[in-house]
Parts: C-alpha cells; sequence; structure tokens
C-alpha cells in the first residue's frame, strides 16, 4: 500500500471528535461534530455507573468481564462500518484503493467486514470487487452489505448485486437525514410497511441500520428485523441530540424483544466500550474511524495493533 499524504484526519492521540470539529467532507460531525463527541464520552458515562472509579481499571475490568461470563455473556464481536466517501472525507487517492486496503486490513485484523454504498453507483461496486478480491487470502471473506434507503426496486436491484459477498442484507435508513444525498438520487424514508418487502425479499438475515429516535423504536417493535443497529452515522448525519451508548442503555431492551441480533456503533474506543456494549445487550460492535485512521497512519499493521489494543484489558 502506497502512502498518501493529503489524508483529512488530524490522527489525534485520542479520537473524541474533538480535532475534526465542522470538518464535513472530512472526519468530522453534524453540529459542529457534537454527536460524534457524544458518541465517545456517552460509553465513558455509562462505563462509571458500572465501574468503581476508586478501584484500579484493570481489576474493574476483570470484575465486569466475570460478571458477563457468569451470565453466559459474550464480548460483541467487532465487525466493519461500512464506509464510503474516501476521497473527499478521508483524502484517499481513489475509492477503489481504499475499499481493497480496508478490506484486506480488516480481514488481516480478523474482524468482521461491512460494506457501504453511495453515489455513484461504483463505491459499492468497488466494495464488493473488494471482498471478492480477498477471497484469494482469506476464503471465508463475506460482507453485512447496508445500502442506502433508495426506493426498494433499486434496493433489490443492489441486494442482487453484492449476492455473492453479502451474509447479511441491511437498509442504512438514517442516511435519509443526509440531505444532499437525498435529494440527489432521491432516497425514501421507510416505514416498517416498505421494509418488510425488503425482508420478505432476502433469503439472508435483514438488518435495519440507523436506529436512534422514538419513531424508529416504534418501527422495530412492527417490522421485526433479523439485526437491529443502534447509529446515528458516527455523528455525521442531522438527527436528535445525544450518544448511541444512551440509546442502548434507554431502548436496548425494547430492542431486544423484537429482533434477534441487536447491534452497535459509534465512539467506541477501548475494551471498556466493549464491556458497556456487553452489559447492555450488543452482540456486534461495529467500528469506523479508528480503523481507518489505523490504516491511513499504518497501513494494515496499524488496524492490527489497533483492533488489537480494542480487545486488549487495561493492563493497570
Amino acid at each position: 500500500m502506497l502512502r498518501r499524504l493529503n489524508y483529512k484526519c488530524h490522527f489525534c492521540a485520542s479520537c473524541e471528535g474533538k480535532g475534526c470539529v465542522g470538518e464535513m467532507p472530512g472526519m468530522g460531525g453534524a453540529f459542529n461534530s457534537a454527536n460524534f463527541i457524544e458518541n465517545v464520552a456517552g460509553w465513558k458515562k455509562l462505563a462509571a455507573q458500572f465501574l468503581n472509579e476508586e478501584t484500579p481499571l484493570a481489576t474493574q475490568e476483570q470484575a465486569l468481564l466475570q460478571q458477563l461470563q457468569e451470565k453466559g455473556i459474550s464480548l460483541p464481536t467487532i465487525r466493519l462500518a461500512p464506509m464510503t466517501g474516501a476521497v473527499e472525507n478521508v483524502g484517499y487517492q481513489d475509492e477503489r484503493s481504499f475499499y481493497f486496503d480496508l478490506i484486506i486490513a480488516s480481514c488481516a485484523a480478523e474482524i468482521e467486514l461491512a460494506l457501504g454504498d453511495g453515489c455513484p453507483d461504483e463505491k459499492l461496486l468497488f466494495g464488493i470487487e473488494a471482498v471478492k478480491a480477498a477471497t484469494q487470502f482469506f476464503p471465508q471473506a463475506k460482507a453485512a452489505v447496508f445500502i442506502k434507503p433508495y426506493e426498494n426496486k433499486r434496493i433489490l436491484e443492489r441486494m442482487e448485486w453484492s449476492k455473492d459477498v453479502a451474509e447479511i442484507y441491511g437498509v442504512d435508513i438514517d442516511s435519509y437525514n443526509i440531505i444532499t444525498m437525498r435529494n440527489k438520487v432521491n432516497l425514501e424514508k421507510k416505514t416498517a410497511t416498505i421494509l418488510k418487502e425488503l425482508k420478505s425479499a432476502s433469503h439472508l438475515p435483514f438488518a435495519i441500520k440507523g436506529i436512534f429516535t422514538q419513531e424508529d423504536v416504534e418501527m422495530v417493535t412492527e417490522l421485526k428485523p433479523d439485526i437491529v443497529v443502534v447509529s446515528n452515522h458516527g455523528g455525521r448525519i442531522e438527527t436528535r441530540k445525544g450518544s448511541t451508548a444512551e440509546f442502548l442503555q434507554e431502548y436496548g431492551n425494547t430492542l431486544k424483544s423484537h429482533c434477534n441480533e441487536l447491534w452497535v456503533d459509534s465512539g467506541i474506543r477501548t475494551f471498556r466500550d466493549l464491556l458497556v456494549a456487553a452489559t447492555l445487550g450488543a452482540t456486534q460492535v461495529m467500528i469506523g474511524r479508528p480503523i481507518v485512521t489505523a490504516l491511513c497512519k499504518d497501513g494494515v499493521k496499524g488496524v492490527i495493533h489497533a483492533m488489537d489494543c480494542l480487545r486488549t484489558p487495561s493492563k493497570h
């Protein structure tokens, strides 16, 4: 992989949304990165409810891990978050190179894959191509494919495109809140009735990503998808204010009663965050910016190191 020198990430010591405020396109988020910052802070805030600050962090983590194990609860599986817009948001040379580098690095780091789509269609097609190429080295490579909320006919078309690499089909419903994209490619505000057609047509587990409002929760209770992903797009979309961690805490039990698996993304940075996510019922977590940052800074070895650190309890 060739090193490129025009990355938009500032490579902050801790990725908390404060170094890229207002940078969209770029690595920042909406509302001057307010929800990006809230997402990271939310996991820390909830950790304080489960951990005792007077005890060394490593001891606290071990105690919480043991509690989870005694209940038969495993740590969440780590999965790459669906990301496109590599040129405009990351500063990568081109979209195809980004997807190929990202997929190979994620496979090498032993995390699950996800693809996103965008405009133009080549963004999704490059992702599909990258997963197919990765099977030369990682034969079992498959991805959760998240598609923007186009009209159903276009979503079904993209499901067909990706059938050889998909293990899960999903609709990224919160992308509707990206106003420029909504107007450009005619995104559709999804209802449970509209989504039921897609769920019925899918021969794979069906996921809804972008659950972050009371209205979304009500839709899940009617639709009953296989997988629900609590997400605010990493704080990059204009939606209600708040963190995914606190939303998961408030609505997790309700959501779990209407789906088979509950996932969460946004703001997860540490092993402690994984423990909190597991405690709140998440079976998978999706990671975006930390993987991109590690890839841009140190290539494949950087992503492997970053994910190893995420999986490793504190030492003291």
